[in-house]
């Protein structure tokens, strides 16, 4: 009876690895799903970051052309 018992257990605790062998698999499945749709995620956001900075510079310089262009009609407007 104790030979019983004893592989009685033995199977129970190969069960309950397994179990935690599977959940443990899945658990690393989620999260190779999570790091791939966060660095999409990233590579979307740098994307969209360029974009911004390279706008930002086309702003800032039209910005800059049009200031000069105010000024020397400023300036032109006080020599008369």
């Amino acid at each position: 009876m104790a030979a019983l018992d004893a592989l009685e257990s033995a199977v129970e605790r190969r069960r309950e690895a397994d179990r935690d062998e599977n959940e443990l698999a899945s658990r690393i499945q989620a999260l190779g799903a999570d790091r791939s749709r966060l660095a999409d995620e990233l590579d979307n956001s740098l994307v969209k970051t360029r974009k911004l900075e390279r706008t930002n510079r086309e702003i800032a310089e039209k910005l800059g052309t049009a200031i000069g262009t105010i000024r020397a009609v400023l300036d032109a407007g006080e020599d008369t």
